[in-house]
């Protein structure tokens, strides 16, 4: 069984973290029911012998103490303290903590530059202690927000750190993206610098957008509060505060929010901890589902959506579960996939569901999905056999889909409205090591990026000769330059 390591940075990606753990310990909790220490438990977990003080890790036998396989990293202490005060602090090593008392202020050239190149040493050997805990590494997981200083600065400066230190470990990047009206004003320059480092250094990226969170728990809370199902909020709901009292109509609900992605990294690691007949590997997901070293942004979601607010619903039928992932309503992003180009397509389902289902279900969507014309058959599917808690079935969907290519034209025109003005850039370069050619190559990228985006757009409906035609010519064309 192969392990992986999650790497949260950042007050949003300690957060989201705090509640995977939360959760996935709920999980092995109803599954393991004798308190052994299994290989599920091994792949994020460490057992260890804590009789002694630290003791040394245990590898069969009864659980003794569970410690997560994780660096918990941020530059102001209140998240991760607040996290050692509550009732998980027990599961994080105290040896892998990194924190500061200052913050990055919201800006990225400080969480990169200053304390990246202050920090370097700390988190290289805390990422080594982590994967010398690990019989066979296969993955990092790294957790950050894209609109921060820390998140977006530090975090990808550790996403570096990796590819040098453990080129071989796969890097998947859940990476969350600020709404349009967000209350930190720098955060276009912090999203499209992070970009840059997401596009050179990730193997997989998961964009996830605020706007979009928002928008399915506020549909969430309209489900349970109208009464047209029966649905009732269980008194523990995951829409109430870590205080337990209902939230108001006015307080954002970031507990429900963070809630969402913790169940979509649940899904996605179903497969590296428990059985099933049809089991993804990890790294089946970046080998299939990216064609391009660049374009590794996998949209996702998640159905049904009743499973992340705990709300008391009926099942929907096991074929709309199917049809609700490519709907709208259910993308982690503001997208609209059915409309858009889809490079490769993963579906990761959990429960009692046959492969026949998965069969079925895939050739009823398939005529109103748009495939590139040389991977017509390009879908990866998975079957684990252990539905989320409380629940018959779920299923996540990854995508790989030029309909990701909005979001990042939109965070380009907000990081151009700033940088034509030249607004707030002092802030940036005055911060050693920071100079302004680093703005310009990163809106580059992001420029690149959305143009080999509008590519494959072009080629929908194109056959495969007129494809072959299209990409000779675009690789002659960029030799010349």
């Amino acid at each position: 069984m192969t392990q992986s390591v999650v790497v949260q940075v950042g007050q949003c990606g300690n957060q989201v973290g705090c509640r995977f753990w939360d959760l996935a310990l709920r999980e092995h909790a109803d599954v393991n029911k004798e308190g052994i220490y299994d290989e599920a438990l091994s792949s994020f977990f460490r057992n260890v012998d804590t009789s002694g003080g630290d003791g040394p890790d245990i590898y069969k036998g009864k659980i003794c103490a569970l410690k997560a396989r994780a660096l918990l990293i941020d530059m102001e202490e209140g998240v991760v303290n607040e996290i050692l005060q509550g009732p998980l602090r027990d599961v994080f090593d105290s040896k892998q903590l990194i924190t500061d008392v200052s913050g990055s202020g919201n800006n990225w050239a400080v969480g990169h530059k200053l304390y990246g190149s202050q920090y370097q040493e700390n988190i290289v050997e805390k990422l080594r202690k982590a994967a010398e805990h690990c019989d066979c590494l296969q993955c990092f997981f790294i957790i950050h927000s894209m609109g921060g200083g820390t998140g977006s600065g530090l975090g990808t400066f550790v996403l570096k750190l990796l590819e040098d230190e453990f080129p071989e470990v796969y890097r998947f990047v859940t990476s969350v993206y600020p709404s349009g009206e967000d209350d930190v004003i720098t955060s276009p320059y912090n999203s499209v610098l992070a970009m840059k480092e997401l596009n050179e250094h990730a193997d997989c990226v998961l964009p996830i957008e605020n706007e979009s969170l928002f928008d399915i728990v506020n549909k969430i809370h309209q489900m349970a509060n109208s009464g047209k199902l029966g649905s009732t909020v269980k008194r523990n709901s995951l829409l109430t505060s870590s205080a337990g009292s209902a939230k108001t109509a006015q307080e954002k609900p970031f507990d429900a929010m963070n809630n969402i992605l913790a169940n979509l990294l649940l899904n996605l690691t179903s497969s590296a901890r428990f059985e099933g007949s049809l089991n993804m590997d990890l790294n089946e997901i970046s080998m299939n589902l990216v064609p391009f070293p660049r374009l590794h942004y996998l949209v996702s979601s998640l159905t049904p959506l009743y499973t992340l607010a705990d709300v008391n619903v009926p099942s929907r039928r096991l074929d709309q579960m199917f049809s609700d992932a490519f709907s709208r309503d259910h993308q982690l992003i503001q997208a609209d996939p059915k409309h858009s180009v889809y490079l490769a397509c993963a579906l990761l389902v959990r429960g009692n569901v046959q492969v026949s289902d998965l069969r079925r279900n895939i050739e009823r969507l398939k005529p109103s999905l748009h495939f590139v014309s040389w991977n017509q058959e390009g879908w990866k599917t998975g079957l684990c056999s252990v539905p989320p808690v409380g629940h018959s079935h779920s299923l996540l969907a990854l995508a790989n889909n030029t309909c990701v290519k909005p979001t990042f034209i939109e965070l380009k025109d907000r990081f151009m409205k700033l940088y034509k003005k030249k607004a707030h850039l002092h802030h940036y370069l005055h911060v050693d090591g920071m100079e302004q050619s680093c703005f310009s190559e990163a809106i580059s990228s992001l420029s690149d990026l959305i143009e080999e985006y509008n590519e494959l757009d072009a080629t929908k409906g194109q056959s495969i000769y007129e494809f072959a035609c299209m990409s000779v010519w675009a690789t002659t064309s960029y030799s010349g330059v």
